[in-house]
C-alpha cells in the first residue's frame, strides 16, 4: 500500500536548519529556528526548572498514567498564570496536551466538533503550522490582513475590515502576544476594538499564546487574553510552556475552553477528555509536573520569574542594539520598528531574493519571508547582521 504515498512538502524551517548545519563558514549566523538561545548560542535549562527536576527525581515514586486531561494542578496553575482573575475557574474546561502544537491541533478538532462547517480566520501571515494543520484537517481557512509590509507594523484597518466578515460559528485565531512571525502587535485600544467586533459578529476567538513573558512582561503579555476571555461568551486558548519555561523537548501545553454559561462546563470538559483519548490518550506529564512545581513553590516561582525577565530584557536589548546599529550604518531610521516589535521574532519586510543573498553572501540564515529570530543574535553578531542588511540593499 505504501506505493500510493506521495512526497510531502518539506518543512521550510527544518530545511533551513539542515542547510545551516552543512554550511562550513565559521561566521555563519542562525536566525531561522524558533528556539530561544542565550549569548553563547545555548538553550539553557532554567534554574527553577532544574531545581524542580532534581526534587522530582528524589520524590517521584511512580510513572503511572495521570488522567486523560492531565494533572488538575497543572491546569489550575496555568489558568491562574494566563487568566488571573479574569474569569471564574469553573468557567474554564482544560486539558493538558503535547506542547502548544498539540493544544492548537486539539482546538481545531474541538471547533470542528462544535461546527462541522467551521471557518477559521487566520492572520496573514501566521505561524505556518496553523495553516498546515487546517489544510490537513480540511477546515476552511480565511486569511485576514495583518502585516503592513511598508511600515512593518499592523495593518489594523485591513484586519478589522476582514474580521468584520466573520459570523457566529466561525473561529478567529489571534496571537495573544509576540506575534509569530512578524513581531508586530496590537495596542490596548486596538484589542478592545477587536473584542467589540467579535461581540458584534458572534464569532469565537481562539488565542494562541506561546510567548507569555517574552514581550512586555508576564502579566502584560496576558492582558489581551484576559480582556477577551472576560468580555465574550466563549473563548478557546492554546498555551505553550516551551518558551517561557524553556522545556521545548518535554512537549508541555494546555488547551482551555471558556464558557460564561456554567451549564456547558461538564460537556466541554468531557469533550476535551474525549479528544485527548482519540489522539494520544494520556498527555505527557514530566514537563507539566515541573511547571506545576515551579508555579506552586514561592521560591522557585520567584526565581523563574526573575530569569524569565532577564531573558525578556536581553531580547529587548538586542532589538534596540540592532535598530541603533542599522540607523548608524544605513543613515535612516526605517528599521526603528525592530525596537518596537516584541517577542523572539521580527519580520524585515523584504523579498525572498534578498533573504537568499543574506545566506549566500553573508552566511546569515533566516526564513524566506524575512522572519528572523532575534534571540539568535548576540553582541558580536548584531553589527555583522546590520552591515549585511545594508550591503544587500534591504
Amino acid at each position: 500500500m505504501f506505493e500510493t504515498l506521495k512526497p510531502q512538502p518539506a518543512d521550510k524551517i527544518l530545511a533551513l536548519v539542515q542547510k545551516f548545519k552543512e554550511d562550513p563558514r565559521p561566521q555563519k549566523i542562525d536566525l531561522g529556528v524558533g528556539v530561544y538561545k542565550n549569548a553563547e548560542g545555548v538553550t539553557p535549562v532554567m534554574r527553577a526548572v532544574k531545581a524542580a527536576e532534581h526534587q522530582l527525581w528524589q520524590d517521584e515514586t511512580t510513572k503511572a498514567y495521570v488522567g486523560l486531561t492531565g494533572d488538575p494542578a497543572f491546569s489550575d496553575g496555568m489558568i491562574k498564570m494566563i487568566l488571573g482573575d479574569a474569569v471564574p475557574r469553573g468557567a474554564v474546561a482544560a486539558a493538558a496536551t503535547p506542547g502548544g502544537t498539540g493544544a492548537v491541533r486539539q482546538a481545531f478538532e474541538l471547533a470542528r466538533l462544535a461546527n462541522r462547517d467551521v471557518r477559521v480566520f487566520v492572520s496573514n501571515p501566521t505561524w505556518p503550522n496553523h495553516v498546515s494543520m487546517l489544510r490537513y484537517l480540511g477546515i476552511e481557512m480565511v486569511p485576514y490582513r495583518y502585516f503592513d509590509e511598508a511600515t512593518c507594523g499592523v495593518d489594523f484597518e485591513g484586519m478589522t475590515a476582514d474580521l468584520a466578515q466573520a459570523k457566529a460559528g466561525d473561529v478567529v485565531l489571534l496571537h495573544g502576544c509576540c506575534h509569530n512571525p512578524t513581531g508586530a502587535n496590537l495596542n490596548t485600544a486596538q484589542w478592545q476594538l477587536v473584542v467589540d467586533l467579535l461581540a458584534k459578529s458572534g464569532a469565537t476567538p481562539m488565542i494562541d499564546i506561546a510567548y507569555q513573558g517574552f514581550g512586555d512582561g508576564l502579566e502584560e503579555d496576558a492582558a489581551a487574553t484576559r480582556l477577551i476571555a472576560a468580555s465574550l461568551p466563549e473563548t478557546i486558548i492554546a498555551a505553550s510552556c516551551s518558551k517561557n519555561f524553556g522545556i521545548y523537548r518535554e512537549r508541555t501545553g494546555l488547551l482551555m475552553a471558556i464558557s460564561q454559561d456554567a451549564s456547558k462546563h461538564l460537556v466541554t470538559q468531557g469533550t476535551l477528555a474525549y479528544l485527548n483519548r482519540q489522539n494520544f490518550s494520556f498527555p505527557p506529564d514530566h514537563g507539566a509536573r515541573l511547571v506545576t512545581m515551579v508555579l506552586n513553590d514561592a521560591a522557585l516561582c520567584e526565581d523563574w520569574k526573575t530569569e524569565l525577565e532577564q531573558v525578556r530584557l536581553g531580547m529587548l536589548d538586542l532589538r534596540q542594539s540592532l535598530a541603533t546599529e542599522l540607523q548608524s550604518r544605513a543613515g535612516s531610521d526605517r528599521f526603528s520598528f525592530l525596537a518596537q516589535h516584541r517577542g523572539m521574532f521580527s519580520r524585515l519586510g523584504t523579498t525572498p531574493d534578498m533573504v537568499e543573498r543574506l545566506r549566500v553572501e553573508h552566511a546569515i540564515y533566516m526564513v524566506g519571508d524575512s522572519r528572523m529570530n532575534i534571540a539568535g543574535l548576540n553582541a558580536n553578531s548584531v553589527p555583522v547582521l546590520a552591515q549585511a542588511i545594508v550591503d544587500v540593499g534591504i
